[in-house]
C-alpha cells in the first residue's frame, strides 16, 4: 500500500515511512519526488506485505520491546495531558522501523525485484499526486485572480477618495494658515508655510496606491509564469500589507479608513491562499 500526504509548507519538506529491509528504497524515493516537487511538506508511507511462504521474516525482539516500552510512554503522556489516541494495531507496530528482520539468506535475490516494483508504483502515485495538485492549482488560480480584481477595486475607490478629498484638504491648509496670520505674529512665515506643506505630505497617499497598482501588476505577473513562484508571492504580499498598512495609517478619512480595513482582509485572504502555492 503507498499513501501520499500534502499539507502547506514553505520549503519541501519530505518524509517517508517504508521498510528499511527493502535497500536503497528511500534514497531513490526521495530523489524521485525531489525532481517534480518544490514545496510541501509530503509524507509518504509504503507498506508491503509479504507471503508466508518467503520464510525470511523475523521479529527483532530488542527492536520490538524498545518500541512498545516508548509507546506505552506515549500513551501515559497522552492519557495524562486528556489526549485520545487511536488504537495501534499489531501490523502498526510491525510496519515500524527495525520491528521485523528479514533474513539475507532468503530474501537477497527476491529485494531488487520487489525494489523496483514498489519504486515503479510510486512513480504511478507520484503522477496521481501531480494530477491532483494541478487540479487543485487551477481552482486555487481562479480564487487569487479574484481576490486580485478585489485588491484592484478597492484601491481604485481609495483614489477616487483621494481625489475628492484634495481640493478640501488644500483649501482646509489655506483657512488654517490665514487663521495663524491673523491671529499671531510670525517671525518666520516660510518656517510656516513649510510646516504646513509637511502636514501635507504625510498624509498624502498617493505614492502607497502607486505601489499598490504595481504590486496588483506584479501578480498578474506571477499568476502567468510557470515553474514555482510560490516565495515570490510571499514576498509579495508582505509588500501588499505593508501598502495597506500606511494608507490606513494616514488616511485621515473613515471612509478612505474603511477602504483601507477591507483591502488589508483580501490581502490577508490572499496570504492564506498563497501558502498553497508550490
Amino acid at each position: 500500500m503507498i499513501e501520499v500526504r500534502s499539507v502547506n509548507g514553505r520549503g519541501l519538506d519530505l518524509r517517508f515511512r517504508m521498510p528499511d529491509w527493502i535497500e536503497g528504497l528511500e534514497a531513490e524515493t526521495r530523489k524521485m519526488f525531489q525532481s517534480k516537487l518544490a514545496r510541501g511538506n509530503i509524507t509518504v508511507n509504503v507498506k508491503v506485505q509479504r507471503g508466508a511462504e518467503s520464510g525470511g521474516l523475523a521479529i527483532n525482539d530488542q527492536v520490538l520491546q524498545a518500541t512498545l516500552a516508548t509507546m506505552s510512554k506515549i500513551e501515559a503522556a497522552a492519557k495524562a495531558a486528556g489526549v485520545n489516541l487511536a488504537p495501534v494495531t499489531a501490523s502498526d507496530i510491525a510496519s515500524m522501523r527495525g520491528v521485523i528482520d528479514v533474513s539475507d539468506a532468503n530474501s537477497t535475490e527476491d529485494i531488487p525485484p520487489l525494489r523496483a516494483a514498489v519504486l515503479d508504483t510510486l512513480s504511478d502515485a507520484l503522477e496521481a499526486f501531480e494530477i491532483d495538485r494541478a487540479r487543485e492549482g487551477a481552482d486555487l488560480g481562479r480564487v487569487l485572480s479574484e481576490q486580485i480584481e478585489r485588491v484592484e477595486e478597492f484601491s481604485i475607490a481609495a483614489a477616487k477618495v483621494v481625489g475628492d478629498r484634495e481640493a478640501a484638504a488644500r483649501a482646509g491648509l489655506e483657512r488654517a494658515l490665514a487663521r495663524v496670520m491673523d491671529v499671531t505674529e510670525v517671525q518666520d512665515e516660510a518656517r510656516l508655510v513649510q510646516e504646513l506643506a509637511l502636514i501635507a505630505v504625510k498624509n498624502d497617499v498617493t505614492e502607497e496606491l502607486d505601489r499598490l497598482s504595481a504590486h496588483i501588476s506584479a501578480a498578474r505577473a506571477l499568476m502567468s509564469e510557470t515553474g514555482a513562484v510560490g516565495r515570490k508571492f510571499d514576498f509579495l504580499m508582505q509588500e501588499f500589507n505593508r501598502e495597506a498598512n500606511t494608507l490606513c495609517s494616514k488616511s485621515q478619512s473613515t471612509e478612505l479608513t474603511a477602504i483601507g480595513l477591507d483591502l488589508k482582509a483580501v490581502i490577508d485572504q490572499m496570504r492564506e491562499q498563497v501558502q498553497n502555492i508550490e
